[in-house]
């Protein structure tokens, strides 16, 4: 499920949400299941969480790509490196897979340059194997283009779903071979109960959200739903087997609507 010009497994677990028991019961679920994609955050409260579970696991390191992301709060050259070394500390972990800027600084208050160069050095300093960045509009991407060089960054995390396809985005991602990772992809459950998504789910019969993640998946994109369930984690991972025909992809095509559901005052211009 990876490949040389995207290190990032295709399909992973997202864990915002995720605390306690429960959190632990669904991290180790989906290791279980097959996952091996796990992604966090330092405002997500859950890299402790996420170490502790991969620890119980089992599973060697090589076998689990972990991701997290450095907060919009910590952007500054004084705050940068010691919340990546902080990170690594609730991980539990000499290095992550890959470490994205979660937000870019709003307004500009932190220079682009600053945060971007210090996440450079995190993977210079061996922090991380690769970087990335999260919620960056083209301009912004053609920023980091024009200041790390071409293919320094692996993905751009960005809300995607069949409601919300980004072509802009997409478009321009795609030509510069830049895979896209989505975040609810699964429009925070909605896909469950759309008629189109239902109608092609029971012809493969799997469910619908399962064919909105092999949808995304075939678009390009790496996808992490998050869920505690384990039934719905191992019918999300049943996405993976999923090849939709041509006609069943222009029907979930033709769902984009712009229908944008993470959007805080600190986001920047869209171009969806």
């Amino acid at each position: 499920m990876t490949s040389i010009a995207n290190p990032i497994p295709a399909i992973g677990l997202g864990t915002f949400g995720r605390a306690g028991d429960a959190g632990m019961a669904s991290i180790l679920a989906a290791f279980e299941i097959g996952y091996r994609h796990i992604d966090t955050a330092q405002s997500y409260n859950t890299e402790g969480l996420v170490g502790e579970a991969f620890r119980r696991s089992g599973l060697p390191r090589g076998q689990v790509f972990i991701t997290t992301k450095v907060a919009d709060t910590k952007l500054d050259k004084a705050s940068f490196m010691p919340s990546v070394e902080k990170s690594l500390e609730a991980l539990g972990l000499d290095h992550v897979d890959l470490l994205l800027i979660h937000w870019p600084s709003q307004n500009n208050a932190v220079p682009f340059e600053d945060y971007m160069t210090e996440l450079k050095r995190a993977q210079d300093l061996g922090h991380t194997r690769f970087i990335g960045v999260s919620n960056f509009p083209i301009a912004l991407l053609e920023q980091t283009r024009t200041l790390l060089g071409e293919g320094a960054i692996v993905t751009n995390q960005v809300e995607i779903h069949p409601y919300l396809q980004a072509p802009r985005l997409s478009n321009y991602a795609r030509s510069n071979g830049l895979p896209l990772t989505a975040y609810q992809p699964l429009a925070q459950g909605n896909v469950r109960s759309d008629p189109v998504l239902s109608s092609i789910a029971e012809r493969h019969g799997v469910t619908p959200a399962a064919i909105a993640l092999a949808f995304l998946m075939g678009e390009g994109h790496a996808v992490i739903p998050a869920s505690s369930n384990a039934v719905n984690l191992r019918e999300n991972m049943r996405s993976v087997g999923v090849r939709l025909s041509d006609d069943e992809i222009e029907q979930i095509r033709a769902l984009s609507r712009g229908e944008r559901r993470i959007n805080p005052a600190k986001s920047p211009r869209w171009d969806d």
